[in-house]
């Protein structure tokens, strides 16, 4: 089967200057997790998932996770609290989506797009042809294809045993597993009988197995660090460049606001890569007085900000080194802070 045979082609978008407020309420009134943004000629720019939409401050997206638990409930009524945080969201679709997005052809065979799912570890992969997109494919829709035997449509999870639909998620899992060892299209290893002759094997072949499973793990490890390097640099440059416009800081003290209604006396204003600072975090870690002389960017705009508007009120600020991936100074926050 082909994802073309599989996927949804009725797929619900958005353009790149749709509301977050108006994204939530799609994603809740159609029970999906995640939308494709679109320009006005149909191309595909990037998706929005639940994820996006939750605040980066992990303070803050753990304080409301429950909220979008509730909200993407078929029938649940939506928090009032969450709805006025909303309505006051005036970050768009192109602001928040992540891109560029992972896709698969439309004549891509189901074993292959089992893959792209897991490699990417996504949920969801767009299908294209022609250079446009012409529908979705999800785990579900691999899923219910396995379980309905690749034949018609699969029949409602209701008239579906729970064996049939575990024998199909299992199913699945062994063609992601086969496709992240790159051996596309593999049969499953059979069982071998009694009567299958013996195979002959000797230590070395054993080793030279180890020997080969070690070079792809080394080189996957290799793989997800130069992604990983590649991410950060972009997220750097992208916060040199970027303006503290008034939306985003009066959404930050909404957010402390909220923070001092909990009983909290202090608030992650901002989380940065210490390559932000001209000495990588350095003098915020030890900590030096100085440490806000080093900082670039947006970092410099938020702590200029605080210096103009709100030391005077009697608010302070702060820096810390929030990770040490390595060892060494991965991200600095800066915090706001209004205790005695």
């Amino acid at each position: 089967m082909r994802a073309a045979d599989v996927m949804t082609r009725t797929v619900i978008t958005v353009a790149p200057s749709a509301p977050a407020r108006v994204i939530a309420k799609l994603l809740h009134q159609h029970g999906i997790s995640a939308v494709p943004v679109v320009d006005d000629g149909g191309s595909l720019l990037g998706m929005v998932s639940e994820g996006d939409l939750i605040p980066r401050d992990a303070r803050d997206r753990d304080a409301r996770r429950d909220w979008w638990l509730r909200m993407l409930a078929e029938g649940e009524e939506l928090n009032p609290e969450f709805i006025a945080n909303l309505e006051k969201d005036e970050r768009t679709a192109g602001e928040i989506m992540t891109g560029p997005v992972i896709t698969v052809a439309e004549d891509a065979d189901i074993v292959e797009v089992a893959g792209v799912l897991a490699q990417n570890r996504i949920k969801r992969a767009p299908v294209i042809a022609d250079g446009r997109m012409v529908g979705i494919v999800s785990r579900a829709d691999l899923v219910r294809a396995i379980a309905g035997d690749g034949h018609a449509a699969a029949p409602p999870p209701s008239e579906r045993s729970p064996d049939t639909l575990q024998a199909a998620q299992e199913h699945l899992t062994a063609l992601q597993a086969r496709m992240q060892k790159k051996i596309p299209g593999a049969a499953a290893p059979a069982t071998p009988s009694a009567d299958d002759a013996t195979e002959v094997v000797s230590a070395t072949d054993f080793r030279g197995l180890v020997e080969r499973h070690e070079k792809d793990e080394s080189a996957l490890r290799s793989d997800v660090h130069r992604q990983a390097e590649e991410k950060r640099h972009h997220e750097v440059d992208e916060m040199l460049a970027a303006d503290l416009t008034d939306a985003a800081w009066n959404r930050m003290l909404h957010e402390a606001r909220v923070a001092a209604e909990k009983g909290e006396t202090e608030h992650l204003m901002l989380r940065f890569p210490c390559e932000l600072c001209t000495d990588h975090g350095r003098a915020v870690n030890v900590p030096d007085p100085e440490w806000p002389a080093t900082l670039r960017g947006l970092p410099a705009r938020v702590f200029l900000r605080w210096k103009d508007e709100l030391r005077p009120k009697g608010f302070g600020l702060s820096a810390r080194v929030v990770d040490f991936p390595g060892g060494v100074p991965g991200d600095v926050g800066l915090f706001l802070n209004w205790g005695k």
